[in-house]
C-alpha cells in the first residue's frame, strides 16, 4: 500500500470534508482520530484512518516513520494540547504544517441574555447566579470540572452516545435522568425542542461555528428567553516557520489546489 504523504489531524466535521476535498483531487494522505467514535464518522473515506492519541514525541516518530511530507491540523477549536503536540512535531522534523481554523460566528451574536466568557469556572459562576438546572452542550472532556464548580446546581449534560463518555458521565456522579446521549449538530427547531424538553433554565455553550450549529444553539435560547453562556474559543497562536493558516474551507481548498501542482 502506497505510504501518504500528507497526514491530517482531527475527528471534526471540517476534517471529514477536507478529506473529501483530498479524495476528489486524488491526493494520497492519512487521517488521525482519537477514539474509535471519530474512525466510524470517517468510514467512506479514501485515506487510511489512524485511531489513537498522541502525544508530540509519539507524533513526530510516526510522522518520520512514514515519511509525511506535510501535515494538517484540522482537530477541534478547543483542542489546545492536541494543537500544540502537533505544532511540537511539525517543527522538530521541519514539516510543512497547515492548520485550519474554523470560521467564528461569536461577533454576529449580541444579546443581553448571551454572556461571553474565556474559561469554564467564568461560565459556571455565571450560570449558578442565574439558575438551578443548568444544560451543558459543551461535551464531555472536561464534564468533571464544570461538575466541581456547579455543585448543589441540577447539571444537565448533552453527550455523545458512546460508551467511553456514558461511562465518564456516570463518573462524574450524573445520573440517568441528568445524561441526554445524542449526535449533533442539531437544527435550530429541535434544539428549542429540546431545551423545553428537559426544562433548561440557561445553556452553557461553545463558539462551535456554522459546522457546530453554533447560531441553532444560542438562536432558541433568545426566543425562549433563556440566558446563553458562551465558552469562547482559546487564543491560539500558529505563526512560525513553515506554519500556513487556512480560515474556512475555501482557503483550504485553494491550498490544496497548490499542492496539486
Amino acid at each position: 500500500m502506497k505510504r501518504p504523504l500528507i497526514h491530517i489531524f482531527g475527528g471534526t466535521s471540517d476534517a471529514r470534508q477536507i478529506c473529501v476535498m483530498m479524495d476528489i483531487a486524488g491526493i494520497d494522505y492519512g487521517l488521525s482520530v482519537a477514539t474509535p467514535a471519530g474512525a466510524q464518522q470517517a468510514m467512506g473515506i479514501r485515506g487510511e484512518i489512524v485511531t489513537g492519541r498522541m502525544e508530540a514525541e509519539e507524533m513526530a516518530e510516526y510522522l518520520q516513520k512514514r515519511g509525511t511530507k506535510m501535515v494538517i491540523d484540522a482537530s477541534h477549536p478547543y483542542a489546545e494540547r492536541l494543537s500544540q503536540n502537533i505544532v511540537d512535531a511539525c517543527q522538530k522534523l521541519g514539516i510543512p504544517l497547515i492548520r485550519y481554523i474554523r470560521p467564528s460566528d461569536i461577533d454576529a451574536v449580541e444579546h443581553p441574555l448571551v454572556y461571553k466568557v474565556a474559561t469554564i469556572k467564568q461560565a459556571c459562576e455565571i450560570a449558578a447566579n442565574l439558575a438551578t438546572r443548568i444544560l451543558l452542550t459543551t461535551g464531555s472532556k472536561q464534564l468533571a470540572d464544570y461538575m466541581a464548580y456547579l455543585q448543589g446546581k441540577t447539571v444537565l449534560a448533552r453527550v455523545l452516545p458512546t460508551a467511553e463518555v456514558l461511562a465518564m458521565c456516570e463518573d462524574c456522579g450524573l445520573s440517568v435522568d441528568q445524561i441526554f446521549a445524542l449526535k449533533g449538530p442539531f437544527s435550530a427547531d429541535f434544539n428549542r425542542a429540546f431545551y423545553q424538553f428537559c426544562q433548561a433554565e440557561v445553556v452553557i455553550t461553545k463558539e462551535s461555528g456554522e459546522q457546530g450549529g453554533f447560531r441553532e444553539k444560542v438562536e432558541p435560547c433568545l426566543s425562549l428567553g433563556l440566558p446563553c453562556i458562551v465558552l469562547c474559543r482559546p487564543e491560539q497562536q500558529f505563526a512560525g516557520e513553515r506554519i500556513t493558516q487556512a480560515n474556512g474551507l475555501e482557503e483550504m481548498a485553494q491550498l490544496l489546489a497548490n499542492v496539486c501542482m
